[in-house]
């Protein structure tokens, strides 16, 4: 193979040379154009440029301030719209939107500085088993800023994969970190043409070659649709869509709690729903009260049931106990059952070094100074003529391989959000996919009610059934899709595992195919590679 770099290659390797820097921060901006709402998969190539710059550091410190920049590109592209939820309160919270997440980016880019420091000391291995190195060290990553380690597991790379259903199925064998581990490999393998101009068909083979699987296999599975149950269970799922600077403002609380009220009772389909579900936080009152219990009776047909996020406040031993929960009530008001959120937001529902940020002026940023309290685990709520649930407030539908309490008991995921606090940008679309990944790993439809949207319906699949979109008033009034059988990873976790030995299979093969393809022609001799590391 005797290709000689074109103008464009000669002139992006020369930028990368000469512009190290500048080309790490430009590559984690251009990875983050893969996330949603975008979905530009191309921009997967940035993982490749960031090994190759690592390779190319020449020294520890630099390919730690290469990662450390692309960390920096990727995470403040992916959530600069955490700072929007300063100002819902801008006059006590505004000044805090540039510092907060300056301090967010900082410290989560510190992975992938980490990744492109190891990626520098073990340079000398050949590129493709360096691609499945860098991706092993991604993944790992991924578990530490999940499960393991701060509990942000916001952005997994899979989560591009989302952009089409066939696409997205992959998850319900290898799971998230499985398909994440193949996607960051697969664009990994860049690097062989980065580091010779003769290595393009290894490269262009998994950059067209893994989406055209991921089709088809993910078209493989849709094609055994379950048929559809023979007594339907029907849902209504309001969005109130209230903007969050006026959701707490006590002068509207009660025309929020009507509005909900109003939306739910209006046009009853005939059958009625058999469950009505609200967003979280949308009741503004406690629930326990009676008078509140007997305003929320007057929303649930007869015989139905309604599920609702509330803030419960309660005195324990004489100290203040809040949590941000979902109840579920019956048609009389009667409370059924209730469930409290686990996995909470930092800085949105607790403090973390409160001490400290209480000194220089910081709270929370939810109404009140008091931390809430983590539930006791996830639970599955059951109740005659409905399928039992596995509730997930919020956040809690960002963590993988965590949708039910692992029972099996349950036949539906209730999914109750308020993603009002991020208006109108990439958060909300971004948090929606990760829902229906739990969706698609699970077998289980899924039922998001979210104040401003995205509300939906969403089959074990993960195929969207019926949606609103964002900033829109109004009710989803439809049937709940069946649960289908759990798929390979909810029933063998461990399959996550079979990516790492794909990974390492493949990765020798292609190091073999480089190394014959790489061979002088006349003496059989291996040809001087470009470009390697110093």
């Amino acid at each position: 193979m005797n290709a000689q770099p074109i103008l464009g290659e000669r002139s992006l390797r020369r930028f990368l040379a000469i512009h190290p820097l500048w080309s790490a921060l430009l590559a984690g901006l251009f990875l983050a154009s893969a996330l949603p709402p975008v979905f530009f998969l191309p921009g997967l190539a940035g993982l490749a440029v960031l090994l190759h710059l690592s390779r190319h550091a020449g020294a520890a410190h630099r390919a730690l301030l290469r990662g450390w920049l692309f960390g920096v590109g990727f995470f403040l592209a992916g959530l600069y719209w955490v700072g929007i939820a300063f100002f819902a309160d801008a006059e006590r919270f505004g000044v805090f939107a540039v510092p907060a997440v300056s301090l967010l980016v900082g410290v989560l880019a510190v992975g992938p500085a980490v990744i492109a420091l190891l990626s520098y000391w073990t340079r000398a291995i050949s590129p493709s088993l360096h691609a499945a190195l860098f991706a092993l060290l991604w993944a790992g990553s991924e578990l530490l800023r999940g499960d393991w380690g701060v509990r942000f597991p916001w952005n997994p790379i899979a989560v591009v994969w989302a952009a089409t259903d066939a696409t997205l199925q992959p998850v319900a064998w290898i799971g998230t970190t499985g398909l994440g581990l193949l996607t960051v490999f697969a664009a990994a393998l860049l690097l062989l043409w980065l580091e010779d101009p003769r290595q393009r068909r290894i490269p262009a083979a998994a950059l067209l070659g893994f989406p055209l699987l991921l089709l088809a296999l993910g078209g493989w599975r849709l094609a055994d649709d379950p048929p559809p149950p023979a007594e339907p269970k029907r849902v209504r799922i309001v969005q109130a869509s209230i903007a969050q600077h006026h959701k707490w403002d006590p002068d509207k609380q009660l025309a929020w709690f009507r509005r909900h009220l109003e939306l739910s009772r209006r046009d009853w389909p005939q059958p009625p729903p058999d469950l009505v579900v609200w967003p979280e936080s949308s009741v503004p009152y406690e629930v326990e009260r009676e008078e509140v219990r007997r305003a929320l009776a007057a929303a649930i047909p007869e015989g139905a049931y309604l599920a609702l996020g509330a803030d419960r406040y309660a005195e324990v031993d004489g100290r203040p106990d809040l949590t941000n929960s979902l109840y579920l009530l019956d048609s009389a008001g009667r409370i059924l059952d209730r469930y409290d959120k686990v996995d909470l937001v930092p800085f949105g529902e607790f403090l973390p070094f409160r001490r400290i940020l209480n000194r220089i002026g910081f709270k929370k940023l939810t109404a009140g100074n008091i931390d809430f309290r983590p539930g006791q685990g996830r639970r599955t709520l059951a109740a005659p003529g409905i399928p039992p649930f596995s509730p997930l407030i919020c956040y809690e539908a960002a963590f993988p391989g965590r949708a039910t309490d692992g029972s099996d008991h349950a036949r539906l995921l209730i999914n109750i959000t308020n993603d009002a606090w991020f208006g109108r940008s990439s958060g909300p679309y971004q948090h929606f996919a990760m829902s229906r990944m739990r969706a698609a790993e699970t077998g289980l439809p899924l039922v998001r009610a979210a104040n401003t949207g995205i509300s939906a319906v969403v089959d074990g699949y993960g195929r969207v059934r019926a949606s609103l979109p964002l900033m829109t008033a109004g009710v989803i009034d439809t049937t709940l899709p069946p649960a289908i059988a759990p798929p390979p990873i909810a029933r063998f976790p461990a399959l996550a595992w079979l990516s790492v030995l794909i990974v390492g299979f493949v990765s020798l093969l292609v190091d073999l195919f480089a190394r014959t393809a790489t061979s002088s022609p006349r003496t059989g001799q291996p040809a001087v590679r470009r470009g390697r590391p110093g």
